[in-house]
Order: structure tokens, then C-alpha cells, then sequence
């Protein structure tokens, strides 16, 4: 049974950052770290190991926190949720831990006691159906070379075929050459032989998000949402009836072109969090860890 004062532990992690929120159990003060994201798929236990030693503050807490709770991207079955529970239990040694997907994380920062659709649009792109008790995933996510709609690496992508293939206006070309000079062979390496390469391509998206709203890029923004959404969404047999709630930059930077592919769908959008820390502490505090406290 964990006492009021056992300190906590709450990360989420996309591919490119995680947040991880220390509180009690009593939902006192709040201190916010954060490092790069941790993703099973191409991260090691030990790689795990040696970065958060590298972190002052985590490893300032390290030995004094009794409960961890990690929400990942890649951490969507057993032997990958084990990855990086065995590294979280090196360094935080006197800690439970508990390991589990981003979009569980992302269903509980948005639940609000009824039945929802949580999607994520960040780095990368998924979907569940929350209950309450249990998180359906209507369609895989498969990731930023075969998936990923909507998301930074998905837009990343768009931005690099169109300027290597010529198809960006010259203004625009001249504006991507003089912040990115990047040669082609550059370009392969970085994507196929680089293991971080759904991060790289979405490190493009400020220069997107600088120029939504000119063409070709504002209708890439339109058109991978409706992607997005169209498969993501729509795939849930009552997604019409539920409401749909967003976390992530991506959901966040482009709430209007969100909103707007939405209602063309008839989808009833809801919340759109661009860091869901808080609001996955808050469901902690509200359902999980009264559950530790045995009350």
C-alpha cells in the first residue's frame, strides 16, 4: 500500500520528447523534467539506462521515488513494454514501475467519464476507443514509413519529396535552401540509415508551421488531417456518436485545420492538448492511485 507522501512518477513519451511529472500522492506539488523520447523500437535498454543517469534532476529523485508510471511510443506489447521497464527499474531502483503505450496515456488525459476516441497526432499518428475500462485500437498504426497520417513525420516527408522533386515554388525552395542546406545523398543517409529517422523528418515542421499558409503546404496540412481522420477516425463503427479528443502538437499547431476536417466528417471534436502531462496526472490522482492507496 503506498503512504500520502510516496513520491510519483508520470511520463509520456513520443518519439522525439518525454515529459515526466514527480507529485505525491496527494497530488501536491508538481515538478516537470524532461528529456528525449524513449521508443523500444529503436532503443536499447542500456541506451535507456545511460541517458536518464545523464539527467541531473532525474537522478537528483531517482532513489526516492516509489511509483513510476510510463506511457511510450513503441511500447505496445509485452516483450517491447519490457525494454524499457527493465531500464526504468536500473535507475529507479526502488520504484514499481509500469509500462505501458502512449495511446493508453493519451485515452486517459483526455477520458472525462464517458466513452471517447483519443487521437494522437505528433512525430507520429494513432487512435483508440477509451470506455473507461478498456482501450480498443480500431486500426494499427504503422508507423512513419507505412503510416503516421497527419503527423510531423508524415508532413516531413511531403516537404522533401516536393523540393528534391522540384514541385516547390521558388520562393519557397529558396526559403527551404537557405535554412536546410541539405544534398540528396544527406537526405538517404539521414532517413535510411539514421534509426531516428521518424524525428528527422518531423524536425521539419516549424518551417511548415512558418509557412501554412502557402501553397503547396496548406493543402498538405488539409489533406494529411483528412488522412488522418479518415482512417483513424472514421474506422470506429460509432465514431459520429462519440466525442474525439486530440493530444499533440501536431492536433494543437493546426487546431483550426483540425476542427475544420472534423466537421466536413461530421466528428464531433472535443479537447485538443497539446501536452497531455497534466491532464494524465490528473486521472492518475482521480482513478489509479487511490487504487494504491487502498481507498
Amino acid at each position: 500500500m503506498a503512504e500520502s507522501t510516496d513520491r510519483i512518477l508520470i511520463a509520456d513519451s513520443g518519439s522525439t520528447k518525454c515529459d515526466w511529472l514527480l507529485l505525491d500522492a496527494n497530488g501536491g506539488q508538481r515538478t516537470l523534467f524532461s528529456t528525449m523520447g524513449f521508443n523500444p523500437y529503436f532503443h536499447t535498454t542500456s541506451f535507456v539506462v545511460q541517458q536518464l543517469k545523464e539527467h541531473e534532476g532525474l537522478a537528483a529523485i531517482a532513489s526516492s521515488v516509489k511509483h513510476v508510471f510510463f506511457y511510450g511510443a513503441g511500447s505496445s506489447s509485452p516483450e517491447l513494454c519490457t525494454r524499457i521497464k527493465e531500464a526504468l527499474s536500473q535507475f529507479f531502483t526502488a520504484s514499481t514501475i509500469a509500462v505501458d503505450h502512449d495511446l493508453v496515456g493519451a485515452a486517459y488525459a483526455v477520458y472525462d467519464g464517458e466513452p471517447c476516441i483519443a487521437g494522437i497526432l505528433g512525430t507520429g499518428s494513432n487512435s483508440c476507443l477509451f470506455d473507461g475500462k478498456t482501450v480498443i485500437e480500431e486500426v494499427p498504426a504503422l508507423a512513419y514509413i507505412l503510416g503516421d497520417e497527419g503527423s510531423g513525420s508524415w508532413f516531413g516527408k511531403d516537404l522533401l519529396r516536393a523540393y528534391f522533386y522540384k514541385q516547390l515554388p521558388a520562393n519557397l525552395a529558396k526559403a527551404f535552401e537557405a535554412e536546410y542546406p541539405l544534398t540528396k545523398d544527406e537526405l538517404v543517409q539521414c532517413v535510411y540509415a539514421n534509426p531516428h529517422a521518424n524525428v528527422w523528418l518531423a524536425g521539419f515542421m516549424p518551417f511548415i508551421g512558418q509557412h501554412r499558409q502557402h501553397e503547396p503546404i496548406k493543402s498538405w496540412i488539409v489533406k494529411g488531417l483528412d488522412a488522418f481522420v479518415a482512417t483513424h477516425v472514421c474506422c470506429y463503427p460509432n465514431y459520429q456518436q462519440l466525442p474525439v479528443h486530440f493530444v499533440g502538437s501536431i492536433a494543437w499547431h493546426f487546431s483550426d485545420e483540425l476542427r475544420a476536417v472534423c466537421k466536413q466528417h461530421q466528428v464531433n471534436c472535443g479537447k485538443i492538448i497539446r501536452k497531455p502531462i497534466d491532464a494524465l496526472a490528473d486521472y492518475h490522482l482521480t482513478y489509479l492511485i487511490p487504487q494504491l492507496l487502498g481507498q
